[in-house]
């Protein structure tokens, strides 16, 4: 039978542990904070800590993320920092870290730095000896990919593709040849011409679309590129933001040229029939081929001789 009180000893342990992080909180330098990408719910103990101890903190949209501050009680001061005042804002927050303020950074949703230009802030702030933070959370990108049952063992994000076709084809060019899982940003107006694009260019891939993550819409759609970009024109309403998901490109056949050492080796060892089936079973490709190779070597041998 469940415990009737397990909720509210979750919630008194979390209000203790945020208690005694906020005690703590407080520390010289800059922190780069994440912030829920939609559900409120996201956000870490630690994240809200550090956020009510800020001697100041810098958001892209202040409307946006002062609703997000209000939601938690939190009355730091908020400054706007984003591409159009970096430059001048950026000298503001060294001279508070200067003079041993806790600054805090945040995106409109999810990571900051993540396909923002608040890397130029981070470097400068190293420069200067100034003491830099994470404190991780939601991310989109990562959010997307775990979900989308494609490889995750090496991948790339490439945020967004250049607006104009001709840029955009260039650039999804650029990508082909990567062999890893590619994780892209996109707009609900340029879905599915994009998708159309990344099925020319990368060849019909499987992909995901993960649209709305974490609000109440939220939406995974599975298909190849070419799938995917006919279901996406064929909707007349697409809200919210998008990430795509692009599964890595077949790994190549091995050439004859590459299978043939490996052959000679193992026949030197063994029958032809093991050997084609070693060889086969470890380079991934067929028995057939590898024993039709095998013979051939054979016959090349006994012409030789």
């Amino acid at each position: 039978m469940d415990d009737p009180g397990a909720p509210t000893q979750v919630s008194n342990r979390a209000a203790s542990e945020l208690l005694r992080l906020t005690t703590q909180a407080r520390v010289p330098g800059l922190h780069l904070v994440a912030t829920p990408i939609g559900n409120l719910g996201d956000i870490s103990l630690r994240a809200l800590a550090v956020l009510a101890t800020a001697d100041v903190i810098y958001a892209e949209d202040t409307r946006h993320s002062g609703r997000l501050l209000s939601h938690f009680g939190i009355k730091a001061k908020l400054r706007p920092y984003h591409e159009h005042n970096a430059e001048r804002e950026r000298p503001v927050i060294l001279a508070a870290l200067a003079d041993g303020d806790s600054v805090a950074v945040i995106s409109d949703a999810g990571t900051p730095l993540v396909s923002d230009p608040g890397y130029k802030l981070v470097r400068e702030c190293l420069a200067a000896g100034h003491p830099v933070d994470s404190v991780p959370g939601p991310s989109a990108p990562l959010a997307a990919l775990v979900a989308s049952g494609l490889p995750t063992d090496t991948f790339l994000f490439a945020g967004f593709l250049p607006a104009k076709m001709q840029a955009r084809k260039a650039r999804i060019k650029e990508l082909a040849g990567i062999p890893s899982t590619l994780i892209l940003f996109e707009s609900p107006s340029r879905i599915a011409e994009t998708l159309g694009d990344l099925a020319e260019g990368l060849g019909n891939r499987q992909a995901t679309v993960a649209r709305e993550l974490t609000k109440l819409n939220e939406e995974f759609v599975r298909d190849d590129l070419s799938g995917l970009a006919a279901e996406f024109q064929a909707r007349s309403k697409i809200k919210g933001e998008i990430v795509i998901v692009i599964g890595p490109p077949p790994s190549a056949a091995p050439s004859d040229q590459e299978i043939e050492p490996r052959l000679v080796a193992a026949l030197s060892e063994m029958s032809l029939r093991d050997a084609a089936r070693a060889v086969a079973d470890d380079l991934g490709v067929s028995r057939s081929r590898v024993y039709e190779l095998g013979l051939t070597l054979r016959r090349n041998t006994d012409d030789a001789n």
